[in-house]
């Protein structure tokens, strides 16, 4: 199994839809299967996140965040881990906010 335990990544990749960019930045850490982390940068001023570790190593998740706004924003996200060459993480990841909006994305963060 993956321990994503202090961790970093930066997006590479979202859906216009999105809100995280090339300047949002996670720290992931990890309790056995509990997997939560921060992120902010660009629109986003404080983010959080909460799930899980499946044993196929998928992370299942909810995520919260305040964007530039001022807007409480949130969403649910399964996101699959990729195996670079070099041994980093890349995790891609699908999405869909749970506010008003209901829309879905995708998106590709990074190990750095």
């Amino acid at each position: 199994m993956i321990n994503y335990h202090n961790r970093k990544f930066i997006s590479v990749q979202n859906t216009q839809n999105g809100e995280v960019s090339s300047k949002t930045y996670f720290h992931y850490f990890q309790e056995g299967q509990i997997l939560y982390a921060d992120y902010e940068g660009g629109e986003i001023v404080k983010g959080k996140l909460i799930g899980i570790v499946k044993e196929d190593n998928t992370l299942e998740f909810r995520y919260n965040h305040i964007n530039t706004s001022n807007e409480i924003r949130g969403g649910k996200c399964i996101s699959t881990p990729v195996i670079k060459n070099d041994g980093s993480i890349e995790l891609h990841e699908r999405w869909q906010w749970l506010d008003e909006e209901q829309t879905e994305g995708e998106s590709i963060i990074k190990e750095v």
